[in-house]
């Protein structure tokens, strides 16, 4: 009759606990932890508050849920905050997620899913404690079926955390004891299984709901080890301690196993009188447990935050997509920009290269008149029978040609060996008109003539000028004057004659004549604009003519260039 009572009790509490206390499997304590983490949670996601503040949260709520017992959603909310530390490269951060999921993952019996994260926590830290700490448990667990492999590495982990003793390393050391008092268990040495767990109840002494869970596993302990009284005496502690704290369900879980212990040792009488004291205190309990979490307002911010997370990783597709788009976006006006470079510059060097075949050409252009008068001269020289003259007016012709020619590739060229070729032109010039004018060059003594660099055949078109447009008109007495000198930071060209003048000279010119002056004319300054704009100068040609009161007359022509040495 005692036995059937007792059976029927026992239905009635699992129905009770089933229909009335759904809510009961939270503790009391870590139930207002786990409202308070869940709306936390929902809070941070809403807002919109930084990746690692979720993720906190995320880590927050898990460790409710682990106390609890709810580890697969323990483990989905830390995977969610693994991979926003992973988000923003927190190493350390990620390392710490990855040594909770690989417990979680233990305890589901996830063996090689465990093995892996304990290796990515030892692999992402620097820490050499924490890496040893998971390393160990990596060998571990490599060695599940062997209890006696196992232990090496669990005592290696106790001394490890025995010896730093920090606070936040407690969940290490519970699960450390508890390692080796399953390892103590299996191998049959109870004795130290219990003394491990005893070592747990100095862990989790300020945790109530703990401290009776533990309890009630050294009861197994005892009880296995045919030690009933002391099973007996763990047992009630762990019911009156869960009654005292008001955890109805931990409550009704020792008084299930204390019930039992009663039975096995023929105290019915002993398991009726507790099961009738605590239907007695179970409405009373059930009223002041008072801090039990309603299971609906949990689920619906559980939906709430699932809700938000999509929203959260919508958000941030559509804010990669963004700056997805912003990079082509930079990327196609960077390249675009750099195509307009390159175009800018092939520009600019084609048309500076057409610049420089323009300068080349004009420079290229000789005028007809001296390589026709002069083969005339030397003809004149042969029909007089003066072959030494005509001799050494060809030889003088054909060393001023091939200087030109030499030089023609050239823009720029020492001003002594320019000077040169204006002196063997003018030899030529005076050979040919030596009843008209005489020539003279000055020269700057300062002037460094070696490196001194001038344009290339520039001077020489306006000597000429000054030869066959002034001076072979007159009679007799003309001066060509050339000198050369450094004005500041230019070279001053001063080329004067008293020839007939401008004036007078445009009188007297034939129609080819007038056409040839002006296209020489035209030509220099075209070269000299050419010149400005290839190399960024300042070269200048004035032309005036004399006014002396009518009695002297001739041209000045002032060319300036920068001082290039």
């Amino acid at each position: 009759m005692n036995r059937l009572i007792i059976y029927l009790t026992i239905w009635v509490l699992g129905n009770f606990s089933t229909a009335t206390m759904a809510q009961d499997s939270i503790p009391p304590v870590l139930k207002r932890s786990a409202k308070s983490a869940v709306m936390k949670l929902s809070t941070s996601l809403e807002s919109g508050k930084s990746d690692d503040l979720v993720a906190s949260d995320y880590e927050a709520l898990a460790k409710t849920l682990i106390e609890q017992g709810e580890y697969e959603k323990a483990e989905n909310y830390l995977l969610n905050a693994r991979k926003l530390y992973d988000k923003l490269k927190d190493k350390e951060k990620t390392a710490r997620v990855d040594r909770e999921i690989g417990r979680i993952q233990e305890t589901l019996g996830k063996i090689d899913a465990a093995i892996l994260s304990y290796a990515s926590a030892a692999h992402l830290s620097r820490n050499e404690e924490f890496r040893e700490l998971n390393n160990n448990d990596v060998n571990r667990l490599k060695n599940f079926s062997d209890p006696m492999a196992q232990s090496p590495y669990i005592k290696s982990n106790i001394k490890l955390l025995n010896a730093s003793n920090r606070p936040e390393q407690q969940e290490d050391r519970v699960a450390a004891f508890h390692q080796m008092a399953n390892v103590n268990l299996v191998m049959n040495n109870k004795e130290a299984a219990i003394s491990n767990l005893n070592s747990i109840l100095d862990e989790v002494k300020d945790k109530p709901v703990e401290t009776i869970k533990v309890q009630r596993e050294i009861a197994k302990v005892y009880a296995a080890d045919s030690q009933k009284v002391r099973a007996i005496a763990s047992l009630q502690q762990s019911y009156d301690m869960a009654l005292k704290e008001g955890h109805t369900m931990e409550a009704k879980k020792s008084l299930e196993q204390l019930v039992d212990q009663y039975r096995k040792d023929n105290q019915s009488r002993k398991a009726l009188d507790l099961y009738a004291n605590f239907m007695e205190q179970l409405e009373p309990l059930v009223k002041s447990d008072s801090t039990l979490i309603d299971q609906k307002f949990f689920q619906a911010h559980e939906a709430r935050i699932a809700q938000l997370e999509k929203e959260r990783i919508l958000k941030d597709e559509l804010i990669k997509k963004k700056n997805t788009f912003n990079y082509v976006l930079i990327g196609s006006i960077v390249l675009i920009l750099i195509f307009l470079v390159f175009t800018v510059k092939a520009w600019y060097s084609i048309r500076r290269k057409n610049k420089r075949i323009a300068l080349q050409s004009l420079r290229r252009e000789m005028n007809p008149h001296f390589i026709f008068n002069s083969l005339n001269s030397v003809n004149q020289f042969i029909a007089q029978n003066n072959e030494l003259e005509a001799n050494k007016y060809l030889s003088s012709y054909s060393r001023l040609m091939r200087n030109i020619l030499e030089n023609s590739n050239k823009d720029f060229t020492p001003l002594s060996t320019e000077l040169e070729q204006l002196k063997e032109y003018l030899d030529l010039e005076h050979m040919r008109f030596s009843d008209k004018f005489v020539y003279k060059i000055d020269v700057d003594e300062s002037l460094d003539s070696d490196h001194i660099v001038v344009p290339n055949m520039l001077i020489q078109p306006q000597l000429e000028n000054a030869i066959w447009h002034g001076l072979r008109y007159k009679e007799s007495g003309g001066l060509l004057y050339l000198s050369v000198k450094a004005e500041g930071s230019s070279l001053c060209v001063k080329i004067e004659d008293n020839g007939i003048g401008l004036k007078k000279s445009n009188e007297l010119k034939t129609r080819h004549q007038k056409e040839h002056h002006s296209r020489g004319l035209t030509n220099t300054r075209e070269r000299i604009k050419l010149l400005n704009s290839l190399y960024n100068m300042h070269i200048t040609i004035e032309i005036t003519e004399k006014e002396d009161d009518g009695k002297d007359t001739g041209v000045i022509v002032l060319l300036r260039f920068p001082l290039i040495v």
